[in-house]
């Protein structure tokens, strides 16, 4: 991901329980002390399945995203259900299933 300011997409994960609640709470609260802007959602999993027309908004602009939440190809194929472009170049997905918060915070707080 380039230097240039990204917007953010913090998903919640609150149906699935698939994400370590500690991991969840650790970046969340760490987003929220760090007074950058980002975005929050409970469940991108659901919001992919009743097709939330914000998720086309998210990556219509020009900036990076990233995007908190789970697996890259999981991310991905939501979008995709949505019919959602999902620009490899501009989307970086970070996995709190497999990365911890510290990682996590490392790479969207610089």
């Amino acid at each position: 991901m380039s230097d240039t300011k990204s917007r953010i997409l913090y998903c919640r994960c609150a149906f699935a329980q698939v994400v370590p609640k500690s991991t969840k709470d650790e970046v969340l609260d760490r987003l929220c002390e760090s007074g950058q802007s980002f975005d929050t959602v409970s469940d991108l999993c659901e919001m992919a399945a009743r097709k939330d027309p914000r998720l086309h908004d998210l990556l219509e602009g020009e900036e990076p995203v990233q995007i908190v939440a789970c697996y890259h190809r999981a991310v991905k194929w939501l979008f995709h259900n949505t019919g959602a472009d999902f620009p490899e170049d501009k989307v970086e997905v970070l996995n709190m299933r497999e990365e911890s918060a510290d990682e996590i915070c490392e790479k969207i707080l610089k």
